[in-house]
This record gives C-alpha cells, structure tokens and sequence, in this order.
C-alpha cells in the first residue's frame, strides 16, 4: 500500500542531553529501538510547502486549531523514494495522511508541477491537486535533524529524540548530497516527543515522569523559518 493514514496524539517536550541519556537508558528497558537507528539514530530531511501568504506558518505561530503541514520527507538525500505526507491538527490529536512518490514524482512536487496527482488512484492525491493548486502552495523551507527512537507496538507507542534541528529557505532539493543548511536549534538542545494511540501506557508515564522535561508546542518548520521572519516571535 502506497497510502498511509493514522490518527494519534503526539506531545513534544525540550529536554537536554542529560535528560536524554537517562531516558535512553529508562526506555530501552521497555522499548526496542528502531530499527533504523544505526548507532547514532538516522537523518530526516523534510521540504515543507506552503501557500504564498504562508498560511500555514502563520496559523500555527498564531495556534490555530484545525491547522495542516504539507512536506515531503526522505531519510537520506539518496532515498530512492519520498512521503508526500499531509499533517492535520486538531486539538492534541494529529492525523497523517501519506503518499510513497517516486523520485520522479518527487522531482516534479519539488518544481511545483503537481499533476502527476491525477494519474495517481488514491484519493489523498486527488483531493492534493486541486488543493495545492487553488492554494498556490510552493517549496519553503528544507529541514533537516538528527532523530533517534524507541517503539513498542502497545498502542502504536513511539518516542523519539531530535536534536541538531538545521534548515535552509534557499535550496529546495531534498535529493542533494551538498545542501548548505543553516543550524537552527543550539548545541544540545534536544525536543522529546511522544506519539501514541489511545492512551499512553502507564509504565511509559512512570517513566517520563522522571524527566526534568517542558512541554513545549514547537514547530520544526516554524522554528527553521523564523530566521527570516525576523520580528515574529
């Protein structure tokens, strides 16, 4: 299946990497690690679009309900292949709605050519093309981090740890081996987030409650733009 589409809550929390190497340590009693881990966790590089007005930065900076994120994700600029993903909040719930493109297909989203989507049967990529295009959505802004996770398969339970959150608005290909990215987060700054269906397993808060953590709202795309929206806070 080429058409993902789930519905979880999803909480994120600033922590720091002391913080994280206990809780590393706490979690993989309970938890296995992805298995794309590696040694050092694994790449996401995402290109996020938006409309000419930037819509959906200024919704989310303003904490609208029932915003969305359009971008397109590979872990690793040699990826073969790419999520078109769809990101839809609404409250502490969030539905993601993904499709597999090819690097072709990718290519073409990156150059805002989006008709492809009406070759494709699912109906995500039918309701994206009229959408887009009466948008007007266009590449924004490449962001890249480094993420290393825990999963369980107990209510779809994942926590990852992302850190070295770095960006670019000038470079839009996700497929470059050379992008020049600019950092956005500081040096050990480390965001936590808990992603679950459901609830959230008891032995699992026992656990986090033992993290000097803050939740935060932070959006990575948002965060990464904020370089060039000087003045918006």
């Amino acid at each position: 299946m080429s058409l993902l589409d789930v519905t979880r809550t999803e909480v994120k929390y600033d922590i720091g990497p002391i913080e994280m190497a206990d809780m590393k340590r706490r979690l993989g009693i309970f938890m296995e690690p992805d298995p794309h881990n590696g040694e050092k966790g694994y790449l996401v590089r995402s290109l996020y679009f938006d409309t000419l007005h930037d819509t959906d930065f200024e919704e989310k900076v303003e904490g609208c309900d029932g915003r969305q994120k359009i971008r397109l994700r590979v872990y690793g600029a040699g990826a073969e292949t790419a999520k078109l993903e769809v990101k839809e909040k609404t409250g502490a719930f969030q539905r993601k709605r993904s499709l597999i493109l090819t690097r072709e297909e990718s290519m073409d989203m990156i150059g805002g050519r989006y008709r492809f989507l009406l070759r494709r049967e699912e109906p995500l990529a039918k309701w994206l093309y009229p959408f887009l295009n009466v948008r007007s959505y266009r590449p924004k802004c490449i962001v890249e981090y480094d993420r290393l996770a825990y999963i369980t398969e107990h209510n779809d339970t994942r926590i990852t740890f992302d850190q070295n959150l770095r960006a670019s608005e000038a470079a839009f290909d996700i497929f470059c081996e050379n992008t020049a990215l600019y950092a956005v987060s500081p040096p050990g700054q480390v965001t936590m987030e808990v992603k679950y269906t459901g609830f959230l397993l008891t032995y699992l808060k026992n656990e986090l409650n033992h993290c000097n953590k803050t939740q935060v709202s932070n959006s990575k795309y948002c965060k990464a733009r904020m370089i060039s929206k000087r003045g918006r806070s």
